[in-house]
């Protein structure tokens, strides 16, 4: 924080403002929120590999228009990551429908056909995820579903934040 005298002969009167590490004016980081059905897997791996990967410089959020649960693969998928998703819990959008973002990811296909209208008219982007939960048969080809969407997460994740790394800047 930079704090300045506007006056002299006035020491209460100091403005002070949040300055980045290179000294601009700081303003708030750039609003990510992810859509999915359940926000039970893709949009919470999403949201966390979005926090980590950003280390923290981007507020990312999770939501689905149906709540259900942290699916426990999605939390043992991230932990193999070094990510700990277990305190996260499923949301209703309708719990994030008066915040404002700068983005909406949806990364299911019937989220994209749900998405409401958010204030201040973010960017929508739609990433197409085969949902990893509807996987069946053997654990180990329930693990395998879920490793692959979250390497696949994590590379759009990383495409997409130089891009919202900029925006952070202005």
């Amino acid at each position: 924080m930079r704090c300045t005298d506007r006056s002299v002969d006035d020491p209460i009167n100091v403005q002070c403002t949040f300055v980045t590490e290179f000294g601009a004016p700081a303003q708030r980081p750039v609003q990510v929120l992810f859509l999915c059905t359940h926000n039970s897997a893709r949009s919470q791996m999403a949201e966390a590999l979005l926090r980590q990967l950003s280390k923290g410089d981007v507020e990312a959020c999770s939501a689905g228009t149906e709540v259900s649960r942290v699916h426990p693969l999605a939390i043992a998928t991230m932990a193999d990551l070094g990510i700990d998703i277990s305190s996260q819990r499923s949301k209703h959008l309708d719990e994030l429908r008066d915040r404002s973002f700068d983005y909406i990811v949806t990364v299911c296909d019937r989220v994209r056909k749900e998405c409401p209208v958010f204030p201040g008219d973010p960017q929508q982007i739609h990433w197409s995820f085969a949902d990893p939960a509807t996987v069946t048969g053997a654990l180990d080809a329930q693990r395998q579903a879920f490793a692959a969407t979250a390497r696949q997460l994590a590379a759009r994740v990383r495409h997409m934040l130089p891009v919202l790394q900029r925006l952070n800047t202005r």
